[in-house]
Formats: C-alpha cells, sequence, structure tokens
C-alpha cells in the first residue's frame, strides 16, 4: 500500500512541476527598450500614440490613445495585434 501512495505522490508531483513549466514558460516575454520602440513604431504606424507599455499575461499591452479614444492594445511576440479594449 506503502509503494501506490507513492506512486501517486510522485505522478503528482511531476504533473504539477510540468504544469507550473508551461505556464511560467507562456509568461516569460521579456520587454526591453528594443521592443518597447518596435510596438510603438507598429502601433504608430496603425494611428495610435502610445503612452505606456507593460507585459500581461503572456503579452506586451500598450496604452494608447486614436481618435480621442483610449486604448489597451495587446500584442503577441510577433508585434501582432491580438486584442484592443476601450479604456474609456
Amino acid at each position: 500500500m506503502t509503494t501506490g501512495y507513492l506512486k501517486t505522490l510522485a505522478l503528482c508531483g511531476a504533473m504539477a512541476l510540468a504544469g507550473g513549466t508551461a505556464f511560467a514558460s507562456g509568461d516569460s516575454i521579456q520587454l526591453t527598450d528594443e521592443i518597447k520602440a518596435q510596438i510603438t513604431a507598429t502601433l504608430t504606424e496603425q494611428g495610435y500614440e502610445v503612452s505606456k507599455i507593460k507585459t500581461e499575461d503572456g503579452l506586451y499591452e500598450a496604452y494608447a490613445r486614436k481618435d480621442g479614444k483610449r486604448y489597451e492594445v495587446f500584442l503577441n511576440d510577433k508585434m501582432e495585434v491580438v486584442r484592443t479594449e476601450n479604456d474609456d
């Protein structure tokens, strides 16, 4: 009975570690000055005025204005806009 318990415990531990590693790798994007410049250039070309850039949930998040409205623009690591939210 002890052997079965130890196997179950080991399996649960391995699953927890694997899950934690997968979660951590999805949120490991880096925000450097070069990346901020790329995001600013990309969004400026689309008519946005960028004020702040940070990371959230594995994406880059830019606070920007366009046509007098405030937006939160989310980009992936390929500098593609994946979601835009009105921030007014």
